[in-house]
């Protein structure tokens, strides 16, 4: 009897990897709530936007009410906005995010054939400024508090409060344009120049690329340099770096075996998290570059306002962000399971 009791009484233990599956099956959850709470605003947003996108769609001619009243029919215009509601985020749900007024194709087939000129953008300038980031962020903390360190973490914080669309056009006044005794090096815009194949293709797409990545790199890198000079420097007085350089290590190789490799955990999340936000803030960049991206087709739509095209560039920003959220939080505890308990 006292047996039975005591086994009642007893905590129970839970089989390994049930916190985890728990904890990311709650973080799954949110990001599901949070992309429909998106497809919710993404429709209702827009339509505050002043303008009638049907007398765009006429291109200025003067048409009589009953030719209006027939584009309104044909994009559904005409509906009460609880039924386009409906009508629109059934489609959504199966990948339909309607048909775009100004080019009169399907929304997604634009977004698709956007996307890769964002992702060569955003995907270079990504793994630059993290490469720099992490690279300049741990010789800082390293040296901390000498003329390097306070240079390093100066500029970066100069660079990352610069607007990124100020800091592109005054590239293209400097590099583009010219100025002075600079010449310009640089196209002004756009991400080629036309008439070139094979690999004078890849060189002039690189050529087009320089300056829209500066300009991304020179904004984003100033917070991963500074996460991770702030995780290392919580490391640095770490018991185990003493025991280190006590059994002889040089202390380069404390650095790279222990301290870095303890200290990229935040980093690790600040990845993810800056790779959508890259993707999703690109807007401004792609515009001042003329780069034909996601970015320049929001802008391009958002003039219109063309709002199946806006709704759905919306979407997919506003998901791309939501997802590397959700993909770093399910990394963390991976990394420090402590996180999923």
């Amino acid at each position: 009897m006292a047996a039975e009791t005591a086994a009642a009484t007893a905590p129970k233990t839970e089989r390994p990897g049930t916190g985890y599956v728990r904890y990311g099956a709650g973080k799954v959850g949110g990001a599901v709530v949070s992309l429909f709470a998106v497809l919710v605003t993404s429709f209702f947003l827009f339509r505050l936007i002043p303008g009638d996108p049907v007398k765009y769609m006429t291109g200025g001619r003067q048409v009589s009410n009953e030719q209006l009243a027939a584009y309104r029919r044909e994009f559904g215009l005409d509906l009460p906005m609880w039924e386009q509601f409906v009508d629109y985020c059934g489609k959504a749900l199966t990948g339909d995010l309607g048909t775009s007024y100004q080019f009169r194709a399907p929304v997604i087939d634009k977004i698709t054939e956007a996307l890769p000129n964002t992702l060569i953008l955003t995907g270079t300038a990504f793994v630059l400024y993290t490469a720099l980031g992490i690279f300049l962020g741990t010789r800082s903390a390293w040296r901390n508090g000498r003329l390097g360190d306070r240079l390093n973490t100066g500029l970066a914080l100069t660079l990352y409060s610069i607007p990124s669309f100020w800091l592109g056009l005054l590239l293209i006044i400097v590099f583009a344009v010219g100025i002075g005794p600079i010449p310009g090096l640089f196209p002004t815009g756009g991400m080629e120049s036309g008439g070139e194949e094979g690999f004078a293709y890849v060189v002039d797409v690189a050529h087009h690329l320089v300056l829209p990545v500066i300009t991304l790199v020179a904004v984003e890198y100033g917070q991963t340099l500074l996460v991770t000079r702030s995780a290392l420097l919580d490391e640095m007085g770490s018991d185990y770096l003493t025991t280190a350089r006590a059994k002889g290590l040089r202390d380069d190789l404390v650095r790279r075996r222990h301290a870095v490799p303890n200290a990229m955990l935040p980093t690790v999340t600040l990845i993810f998290v800056n790779l959508g936000r890259t993707v999703a803030g690109v807007i401004l960049v792609e515009t001042v570059f003329s780069w034909p991206g996601l970015g320049g087709l929001f802008y391009q739509a958002l003039s219109v306002p063309d709002l199946p095209l806006v709704q759905g560039l919306f979407f997919v920003f506003a998901a791309v962000v939501i997802v590397m959220n959700t993909l770093a939080d399910l990394i963390y505890p991976l990394l420090d399971p402590r996180v999923a308990r």
